[in-house]
């Protein structure tokens, strides 16, 4: 039978404001969880603070991003240590996912470890570590080998993986057709779009070129057990409310998509 599949909201979709935003932004918007991704950001580690923000504004931390991206390189030191931090973290917090980037080649016995190192954290913890997945980095008509093994998580043997749409887009990837090959495998969606340009672009849903509508109906017909994160851009915002605009608009974009996969099940199952 179909699931209710919740939809949470990433820190990042707040940015340039602060990780304690994201919780009353969601909270007012009628969201089912946050994510949240560490940064430089002190309350974005702690999870203590993190634990009171919840409290207080009852929204649970659903989901960790590791900052596992070039611009926390220097956030909680070496690769493996930002993974298992992000794990603790997220046992801290009540969180069930964190959320990895592949490693870059330059990354040694981290990048060449990988797979086996998140089986080992995941087994300590209990946590789900979900791979996202990249996309080539381009320079003119060469492609930069960025990424080890590959940015594409759908051919390697991970367990869990996060789809992330304006990465998808990048890569000129067939998201749905990535849906149906992953399968059980695909346990969290970062809700976005994009198009075929080379930006991470972050748009908001339907701005795009990804099938991201059939993406979410799909989602919600084959009773999926997972949870949509809003991961947009929202800092080109130019007056009072319309970054809560953009993300209302988000919340009711993938509730309304999900609901019509969920309907068309329950329409078949009736017959």
């Amino acid at each position: 039978m179909p699931r209710d599949i919740p939809v949470t909201l990433s820190s990042s979709s707040v940015f340039p404001l602060g990780t304690q935003d994201v919780f009353a932004t969601a909270e007012d918007l009628g969201y089912d969880a946050v994510e949240v991704m560490v940064t430089h950001n002190s309350w974005s580690q702690d999870g203590l603070l993190l634990n009171r923000l919840a409290q207080k504004h009852r929204m649970p931390i659903h989901s960790i991003h590791a900052p596992t991206l070039l611009f926390t390189q220097q956030v909680w030191g070496s690769a493996w240590n930002k993974l298992a931090k992000s794990a603790d973290l997220a046992r801290e917090v009540g969180a069930e996912i964190v959320v990895a980037h592949p490693p870059f080649r330059w990354q040694g016995n981290y990048a060449s470890g990988f797979a086996a190192g998140i089986e080992e954290i995941m087994d300590a913890t209990g946590v789900k570590i979900c791979v996202e997945n990249m996309y080539p980095w381009r320079a003119g008509a060469r492609e930069a080998k960025m990424y080890l093994p590959h940015w594409d998580p759908v051919s390697q043997a991970y367990e869990h993986v996060t789809w992330d749409f304006s990465h998808a887009a990048i890569a000129q990837e067939d998201s749905l057709e990535a849906f149906q090959v992953l399968g059980e495998r695909l346990r969290h969606v970062h809700l976005t779009d994009g198009t075929a340009n080379g930006k991470d672009e972050h748009l908001l849903p339907g701005d795009g070129d990804q099938p991201v509508a059939a993406c979410l109906e799909f989602l919600g017909e084959t009773g999926w057990d997972g949870a949509i994160c809003v991961e947009v851009g929202t800092r080109k915002a130019k007056y009072a409310g319309q970054r809560e605009e953009m993300l209302g608009y988000c919340l009711e974009y993938a509730r309304n998509h999900l609901a019509v996969g969920v309907e068309r099940a329950a329409a078949r199952s009736a017959q």
